[in-house]
């Protein structure tokens, strides 16, 4: 299994990057799974979605190269791991630009003859990592964990077929929360390499 580990933050010294690699170190425990880390910022993805990318939604226009080649990059993954801090009750604008710009049409999804959605990305699980600095109760008590993941796992990945087989948020009001969310990600790390086998028999809701 390769794992593509993207994420979306200014800052290599980030809290976001500290738990990426801890989603990596569990991946990577496991003889026989690769993995790799896109850092956005890094490498400066534009995210900004122009004049060609809606010429390639209406069909009238090829791909930009920058999108084609993270679309082939996803096309090496068996996994794609986002890991993003939680800006305004969703992802950070450069994330959903880099979903906006490679989550084609034709790619990450089509339009039968019929007009029905034709979802192309059955073939790639999905684990999102959000990470925030509120505590459990506010996002319960304000409904915020599903309406994220309304928007995300069900409005994007589902709308492409990928199945999510995990969806975190990891909550660090204090210093002992971020050990825990750490360790936490490790064990999502590691979790999902052991867990790969099944994943598209029984994705998680």
């Amino acid at each position: 299994m390769h794992a593509l580990v993207v994420t979306s933050h200014p800052s290599a010294a980030s809290f976001t990057h500290a738990v990426a690699r801890q989603v990596i170190a569990g991946l990577d425990a496991h003889p026989g799974h690769t993995s790799e880390m896109a850092d956005l910022t890094a490498e400066g993805f534009d995210p900004r979605f122009t004049a060609t990318d809606l010429a390639l939604f209406e069909r009238r226009g090829a791909a930009d190269a920058s999108v084609l080649a993270e679309q082939q990059r996803i096309d090496r993954a068996d996994l794609l791991v986002l890991v993003y801090p939680v800006y305004w009750w969703s992802m950070p604008g450069l994330l959903k630009g880099w979903i906006d710009r490679v989550f084609t049409q034709g790619w990450a999804y089509d339009e039968g003859p019929d007009g029905a959605t034709v979802k192309l990305l059955g073939r790639l699980a999905v684990q999102l990592v959000g990470i925030g600095g509120a505590d459990q109760g506010t996002y319960a008590r304000h409904g915020y964990a599903d309406a994220m993941r309304t928007q995300i796992d069900h409005g994007i990945f589902g709308y492409c077929g990928a199945p999510v087989v995990g969806s975190d948020f990891l909550l660090h009001p204090d210093a002992p929360s971020r050990e825990r969310a750490l360790r936490q990600a490790l064990d999502i790390g590691a979790g999902l390499a052991a867990r790969a086998p099944h994943w598209h028999a029984s994705p998680a809701a």
